[in-house]
């Protein structure tokens, strides 16, 4: 019963509730946990996010008092939930003072540092690995694309290449999808060349996951062409893919390749997202198209019913501002349902500053 309420989905913490009146009672009546209790008591607990954090401490004040610190089971379950938490001390102290540690705890530690931004500690801990798996080396080298280590990420694929004997890994999907990515953070259209040659070398499957990586690192890097042959060539296409190619048109200021690629997007039968229309108000920003801004602006909230955020009302700023429409500029703004951020005043700056409105630009 502890289970089934501990790992309920969806609802209120009434469940959890439940499972912790279960455990409490099971001590009442004399009845010990097991290796099994634990697990799922801090599974419900990771999920409960006003107190999961206090009581995951009882419940490893509990793990200690009956012994089981020496399950690596409990053990790792107790760091992913300390991890979830924040509460980077504490998983690093029981992690050191686990009798039994295999690979998903050392996997934890370094998720777990990476995910509340300790890039150092993840790889300072990587590297004291003495065993790692597929899962290690995308955990690592996705954790510094996202922190922004692209150079850093790309050093560790080229190292991976290089293992030999029982320290072999494959990579995977996982892991030239994050690679793309750190090529199009670095504009390295020759890496990125690479790693799509690597791709056809080892018949890694180009699924809809890479198609869009490729698509998003050629156009990044200057070559559209590319991208939009790649996309072509792409068997599926979600929303994600589609996104990135509009996105693509839009950086490169072909606007109305943007919209026609939208539009195809449409009549393919595929939702737009919120990214998608970000990509399209930037094409409308990048190509002076104002008109197709508004309706853009427009379609967004009342046909797809997506409320407009922050970054929309940006660059619907950015249009109307670089068009010299400062009178509707302000009117946007003052409209805004949240409060104006530095990318909404300085976007309107930029187009006071392009068609010198100084007046405006110094309130």
């Amino acid at each position: 019963m502890i289970r089934l309420y501990g790992c309920l989905e969806g609802g209120d913490d009434t469940h959890y509730f439940k499972a912790l009146m279960l455990y409490k009672q099971m001590l009442n009546n004399g009845i010990a946990p097991n290796s099994l209790t634990f697990p799922f008591l801090v599974k419900g607990c990771n999920r409960w996010q006003c107190g999961g954090a206090t009581t995951g401490q009882v419940i490893h004040g509990q793990v200690l008092k009956f012994g089981f610190l020496n399950d690596v089971f409990v053990g790792n379950s107790l760091i992913s939930l300390f991890m979830n938490f924040g509460l980077l001390n504490n998983a690093r102290k029981l992690f050191d003072e686990m009798f039994v540690r295999d690979i998903v705890s050392w996997n934890s530690m370094v998720v777990g540092y990476l995910r509340n931004g300790e890039i150092d500690m993840a790889l300072n801990l990587f590297r004291k690995m003495s065993r790692r798996n597929i899962i290690t080396w995308n955990s690592i080298i996705t954790g510094l694309v996202q922190a922004g280590h692209a150079k850093e990420s790309l050093e560790l694929f080229h190292e991976m290449q290089f293992l030999s004997g029982d320290e072999v890994v494959k990579p995977d999907k996982i892991t030239i999808a994050s690679v793309l990515s750190a090529c199009s953070q670095l504009g390295s259209i020759d890496h990125g060349r690479w790693v799509h040659a690597y791709l056809r070398k080892n018949n890694i499957e180009c699924d809809v996951v890479i198609g869009t990586a490729l698509v998003n690192m050629y156009g990044k890097c200057g070559n559209v062409l590319q991208a939009f042959e790649i996309f072509n060539d792409m068997p599926e296409k979600d929303a994600s893919a589609w996104t990135a190619m509009i996105s693509v048109f839009a950086l490169h200021g072909l606007g109305k390749k943007a919209f026609d690629c939208f539009l195809e997007m449409e009549r393919a039968g595929v939702k737009p997202n919120h990214v998608t229309f970000v990509g399209l108000l930037s094409a409308c920003s990048h190509s002076g198209l104002v008109e197709q801004g508004r309706w853009c602006f427009d379609v967004m909230k009342h046909d797809y019913m997506i409320e407009p955020q922050i970054y929309h009302y940006a660059c619907m700023v950015d249009i109307l501002s670089r068009a010299r429409l400062f009178d509707e500029s302000m009117i946007l703004i003052r409209s805004m349902p949240m409060k104006p951020d530095v990318y909404v005043w300085g976007a309107l700056l930029g187009g006071c500053q392009m068609h010198g409105n100084i007046e405006l630009g110094e309130k």
